[in-house]
């Protein structure tokens, strides 16, 4: 007899369905899994007879050949054990019904004695469940929530392979997950661990963090051990404008291939922080592996990627975002697949100014020999300062600062005037694909939009001139006069704006290294 079952395969960020058709009968015992399967996936028979013979069912004694399609597809994991054995319980007659199974997509991995173990990847799964039209998915408990955010479409959370069963043989009823989606998604939205306020002084890298945050401008913190880079870093997600619906709908999606999501996890709601240990090896930082999979950047995608201590990361590793930073996604191309992984994120990075960390430090004295300081900064190639707008000397803050009982300014008030200039930006793209903030635009946009006037065309020339500014630093320092101004809620480019960004240029003065 001749039964069909339906599973999904993840590809990328996104999932195809799958068919699995089991036939049984005639010829000697024999078990075939044909359709390209993974090791994995040829091991499930025997997890399924264990799990079928346990719970009392009976495994076919007879020739079983179960084919998986398309059969150009490789399929890999343990996640197609569910449906596979349920289409071979259908196949055998001990599922009265059959013809139920083509309204439900199954995915789970079957433990010996039929529990269900989670999966990754269930919210496409989900999605793709829906687009396609079935009634119904049915998977792990511990991913029910996840995929329980896709609208029009009815998901079982299982425990046990009993429970399908019986489900399919109307003994045993399902209720189906029931999440609201926008209600997840609305609440503590804006509930963080950090807060801007808990840090004392730094008011300059303070503005310099909101600048970044209002334009979506990449940036680096110089300065010397423990003068508060990495306590900055981490509060930059809490004065970025809130996640969008479907912003927060593709950061899942990415966390849930990787298999990052928790059990029991719904929509990813805040902009994530990633922050890499400076070992992380290329396919770690961009994605890889024998089976492609998100790497750091991607996992980092509408949110903050934060590399400290710059130099120390092998400069091939820094080499690979070059093209994910102007492109947004990245392209991971093996020999018979090619997948696009989004990586839409804000590089923030820190680094000590020097080796022994204290060049240009107000009170203790640089031990570096000379060359040292340069040689350091070389470790970081041109091309990736390229892509930095934003370089911010950070240094100690005094007793006084800290000794203060006095709080600074609360994340929420700099997050709302982040969001009012984010809010300028966005009608001034309207309708500009790809583009949503300044430090996206294009060099046909830059001449559009940033126009100066003559006086701060002067200031700039000036500039550019004393202080030796390379050319490179010209349209970043354009990019982020314009979201000073927005900042300021102001038509136009005036020179204070410029002045300002011009300061945040510090590694493009020739001589800064000595």
């Amino acid at each position: 007899m001749l039964v069909k079952t339906f599973g999904s395969a993840v590809n990328g960020v996104d999932a195809i369905a799958i068919t699995i058709e089991v036939n049984i009968g005639g010829g000697d015992l024999k078990y075939f899994i044909v359709g390209l399967p993974d090791n994995a996936v040829k091991e499930s028979l025997q997890r399924i007879e264990s799990a079928i013979k346990t719970n009392q069912f009976e495994m076919p004694r007879t020739k079983l050949v179960v084919n998986m399609a398309p059969a150009d597809i490789t399929k890999r994991g343990s996640s197609f054990d569910l449906p596979i054995a349920i289409g071979i319980l259908g196949a055998s007659g001990q599922i009265n019904d059959p013809e139920r199974l083509k309204d439900y997509v199954m995915m789970g991995e079957l433990s010996l004695d039929g529990t269900i173990q989670p999966i990754k990847g269930a919210l496409p799964i989900a999605i793709q469940a829906r687009r396609e039209g079935y009634k119904g998915l049915i998977l792990p408990k511990q991913n029910a929530r996840e995929a329980g955010m896709v609208n029009n479409l009815k998901v079982y959370g299982v425990e046990h392979l009993c429970e399908v069963v019986g489900f399919f043989k109307d003994e045993q009823s399902l209720t189906p997950v029931d999440v609201n989606t926008r209600e997840e998604f609305f609440s503590n939205q804006y509930e963080f661990d950090f807060d801007f306020n808990d840090v004392k002084g730094q008011e300059n890298i303070k503005r310099a963090l909101e600048i970044a945050a209002a334009g979506g401008h990449n940036a680096i913190l110089i300065g010397p051990p423990g003068a508060g880079k990495t306590m900055l870093a981490k509060r930059l997600p809490t004065i970025l404008p809130p996640l969008s619906l479907q912003e927060a709908l593709e950061t899942t999606k990415i966390h849930s291939v990787a298999g990052k999501l928790p059990e029991n996890a719904s929509l990813i709601n805040k902009r994530p922080f990633r922050s890499p240990h400076h070992t992380v090896s290329d396919a770690a930082l961009v994605g890889g592996g024998g089976v492609p999979q998100p790497g750091e950047i991607s996992l980092a995608h509408n949110g903050v990627l934060f590399l400290d201590e710059l130099p120390e990361f092998k400069r091939t590793v820094l080499e690979v975002m070059r093209q994910p930073m102007e492109e947004r996604k990245v392209t991971i191309s093996r020999a018979k697949v090619a997948l696009d992984f989004p990586a839409n994120f804000m590089l923030i990075a820190s680094m000590n100014p020097c080796p022994c960390g204290f060049y240009n430090h107000p009170d203790k004295a640089c031990t570096c020999p000379p060359g040292a300081v340069q040689k350091y900064l070389n470790k970081i190639s041109g091309p990736l300062l390229d892509r930095i707008d934003l370089h911010v000397e950070v240094t100690p803050v005094a007793f006084s600062e800290l000794s203060k009982v006095s709080k600074g300014e609360d994340s929420s008030r700099i997050r709302e005037r982040v969001i009012a200039a984010r809010d300028i930006q966005a009608k001034r793209y309207d309708g500009q694909d790809g583009i949503y903030a300044n430090a996206q635009m294009t060099s046909k946009q830059l001449r559009e939009v940033c126009r100066i006037e003559p006086v701060g065309e002067a200031l700039l020339k000036r500039a550019m001139e004393r202080l030796n500014l390379s050319a490179r630093a010209y349209d970043r320092i354009l990019k982020v006069s314009r979201t000073i101004a927005d900042l300021a809620a102001s038509e136009n480019i005036k020179p204070e704006h410029l002045a300002e960004a011009i300061h945040y240029r510090s590694l493009d003065r020739e001589g800064w290294a000595g």
